[in-house]
């Protein structure tokens, strides 16, 4: 199996390091969420990471390169054609789309409505496009009178369904969004549904943590489920089950927040497991990304950082930890829908050689493919290993 027998690998949802060759496809050219970030709160504190080799990566303000970092550094691009949380994980473990999910700028057809309405017995309200916060304070008045749920997409292949949870319960908001997933096939066939509950009154309306996405199931196999048939443990931390549909885990671990998912990630470290610890850490994308808040995204990268010591000091000797993300979601940028970026690459343990350049990897598959070779899986067929750079 070689060197290392357990592998950390945590996705910091969204912080993206500058736009891709073909961002103007997306509308994303010149995006860059975490240098962005740096230049409007006047630069950050991030020590930590710092030490690792993010400021290697690019310039960060107020994060300069170091002479010897002490994990390898690098970023990778994606190849799937999306900026999306589904394709990028995919990607991350291994599995590229042969095409691209439906998106519904102009709203879903009427078909489609006409169908979940008859199902779920009401009428939905909105039916397009929009920022998840803002169309839930445009419809939460009729929402409350009538108990239509709120029905919107983004520039992701997404059929969000938000409702009240003293209108909706939640676990009748799932049942709505199994509804809508068996009514999305075929040709309408969307990379997600989401389930959005939220609590108060207009004007002080507040999502909770109780979100659930219930994923398409990837068509081919993944690192989670070659790890899984080896007989080695898949903990997935976060959202991890929703954006796998639960294919290829041993053990899947729901968190409130980022700060929950630290706590998780570094609970399953300390027991006596082998394989891996996926995990997904998304308020850095919901919060703050989508919301144009880059002070918030600075004090979440920063309390991310702060906690960072804790991760490590939990690394066993054979243990790898990688740090990465799924895609951009620049605050500073027009609009507040994902940016197509680059993504960081960090990798630590104490049997890797610190300060290695890993350069520009062409896709996010990378990852699973050195995973693969240092477990001795079976190979990807995309991605390029880079095990004999890292290992001491």
């Amino acid at each position: 199996m070689g060197e290392i027998n357990r592998v950390i690998l945590i996705v910091l949802d969204s912080v993206g390091v500058g736009y891709l060759p073909d961002a103007d496809r997306f509308g994303d050219k010149g995006s860059n969420t975490l240098g962005h970030i740096a230049q409007a709160v006047e630069g950050l504190s991030l020590p930590n990471l710092q030490r690792l080799g993010i400021g290697n990566i690019i310039d960060i303000k107020g994060v300069s390169p170091v002479g010897k970092p002490w994990g390898a550094y690098g970023k990778m691009g994606e190849m799937n054609h999306e900026k999306a949380t589904t394709s990028g994980h995919w990607e991350i473990a291994g599995l590229i789309l042969r095409k691209r999910f439906p998106t519904y700028p102009k709203g879903f057809p009427d078909e489609v409505i006409k169908a979940f309405s008859k199902a779920i017995g009401r009428g939905i309200l909105g039916n397009k496009k929009a920022s998840g916060t803002v169309i839930i304070e445009e419809y939460a008045k009729e929402h409350l009178q009538t108990g239509k749920p709120i029905v919107y997409t983004s520039a992701d292949s997404v059929f969000q369904i938000a409702a009240h949870e003293e209108v909706i319960p939640v676990e009748r908001l799932y049942e709505f969004c199994k509804i809508a997933k068996k009514i999305l096939i075929g040709k309408y066939c969307v990379e997600r549904v989401i389930a959005r509950p939220f609590t108060g009154e207009p004007g002080h309306l507040k999502r909770t943590h109780r979100r659930k996405d219930f994923s398409v199931l990837p068509p081919e196999d993944t690192l989670l489920d070659r790890f899984k048939e080896k007989g080695y443990s898949v903990i997935g931390i976060g959202k991890i089950g929703d954006i796998f549909a639960g294919r290829g885990l041993t053990e899947e671990i729901h968190t409130k927040g980022n700060m929950d998912g630290v706590d998780k990630t570094i609970l399953a470290m300390k027991e006596k497991n082998k394989g891996l610890i996926f995990t997904n850490l998304v308020d850095f994308d919901t919060l703050y990304g989508h919301r144009n808040n880059p002070k918030g995204y600075a004090f979440a990268l920063e309390s991310f950082d702060a906690r960072l010591p804790q991760i490590v000091a939990n690394l066993r000797e054979d243990d790898l930890l990688i740090l990465t993300a799924d895609h951009g979601c620049d605050p500073t940028f027009p609009g507040t829908d994902h940016t197509r970026e680059y993504v960081p690459l960090l990798v630590y343990g104490q049997r890797t050689e610190g300060g290695i350049n890993l350069g520009t990897r062409e896709t996010f598959a990378d990852i699973a493919q050195t995973i693969a070779e240092l477990f001795e899986l079976e190979p990807f067929k995309i991605g390029k290993s880079f095990k004999k750079e890292i290992l001491k």
